[in-house]
């Protein structure tokens, strides 16, 4: 079995390989697509069905797309599906990260809870494409803490784990994230 990953991002392709083990993914880089999908849904799950099927019809093999991104309910839900460009243009993942938290600036206690939501699409030749959605909550922290994962992960503090997503080993991070949340119940729906 053999799926495209629809995304140019490194960072999740790795993600979503070390999560999807059992298939055999290919990235876009890999399979000779040089296309940016744009994402004008209003959803996150719009804008992963829009990658995925577009990548399917553009190479005829199922692909799988996810749009995901950092939600902070006294934001009004900001950044939301502009996660990834929040200051105004995209994939400057530091001046995003200091953006929401000057933004943050003066909210104190249960204002500061924050959750990451995935929504993951595999779009397949001939099939209804299928969506599975998955969230991870927390806390916005005021001062960034360790070095690892990306986007948002030095502020996002998991209270049980007493750690930020960027403080935690990949493989812990990998089980317990959004991403991770919404394509195990992809994978859970396609094995049937």
């Amino acid at each position: 079995m053999k799926w495209i990953i629809a995304s140019n991002n490194q960072h999740k392709i790795q993600e979503i390989r070390e999560i999807l083990p059992d298939v055999e993914l290919v990235s876009m880089k890999d399979a000779g697509i040089d296309v940016e999908v744009e994402e004008t849904g209003t959803t996150f799950e719009e804008n992963a069905i829009l990658k995925a099927e577009a990548i399917r019809d553009m190479t005829g093999l199922p692909a799988l797309a996810d749009d995901s991104g950092i939600c902070v309910p006294v934001l009004g839900g900001k950044p939301g599906i502009f996660s990834a460009r929040y200051v105004g243009y995209h994939g400057d993942d530091v001046a995003n990260l200091d953006k929401l938290m000057a933004d943050m600036d003066g909210f104190d206690g249960a204002d500061r809870y924050a959750y990451y939501e995935c929504a993951a699409a595999l779009a397949v030749p001939g099939q209804e494409t299928i969506v599975t959605k998955g969230v991870c909550g927390g806390v916005l922290l005021r001062d960034k803490r360790g070095t690892g994962g990306f986007g948002y992960d030095p502020i996002f503090y998991i209270p049980y784990m007493q750690r930020t997503l960027a403080e935690l080993p990949e493989e812990t991070k990998n089980h317990l994230s959004h991403r991770y949340h919404a394509l195990r119940k992809l994978w859970d729906k396609v094995k049937g």
